[in-house]
């Protein structure tokens, strides 16, 4: 189980700093896609912790295909998420301080395809996305994605 903190003085203190990539990934249509969570329920981008042998850009891609079974093109940068205020916490003990670089990409190949952490997998049209349940701090990305920023968001 996972479950995140916001702003919450009662979240448990961290005891682990996890670089992470996320991305969102657009189709033909201007969807976004977006994954249900099997350990919180909620709609999130597809995305994950960075391993000793990857790159950001190419952790967020390891990640998508991992998630989505897609193979995706990193096409930009939508920001980078250091909230100290946000702490995720696992059922293993790990409370982490997540360091989360948000990159944009198209998909280039693979075949849609749940995976063990999530529940379900859709392209989401904009106007949709506020229907959905989701942690504010996702929802903060898209929206930052979709202001169109012509600078990456820097927090």
């Amino acid at each position: 189980m996972r479950t995140e903190y916001y702003d919450d003085p009662d979240a448990p203190n961290p005891n682990s700093m996890v670089v992470a990539a996320s991305a969102v990934v657009v189709d033909d249509h201007k969807r976004i896609l977006l994954q249900r969570r099997r350990d919180n329920d909620l709609w999130a981008l597809p995305g994950g912790g960075m391993d000793m042998a990857d790159s950001l850009p190419g952790a967020a891609v390891r990640e998508v295909k991992e998630e989505t079974g897609l193979d995706v093109e990193i096409t930009g940068l939508v920001g980078t998420y250091t909230d100290p205020r946000h702490v995720i916490a696992y059922s293993d003990g790990e409370v982490r301080r997540q360091f989360n670089v948000c990159f944009t990409a198209v998909v280039i190949g693979g075949r849609l395809a749940i995976s063990d952490e999530s529940t379900e997998l859709r392209f989401v049209a904009p106007e949709e996305l506020a229907e959905l349940p989701m942690h504010h701090t996702q929802r903060l990305r898209l929206t930052h994605f979709l202001e169109r920023r012509p600078q990456p968001y820097l927090g």
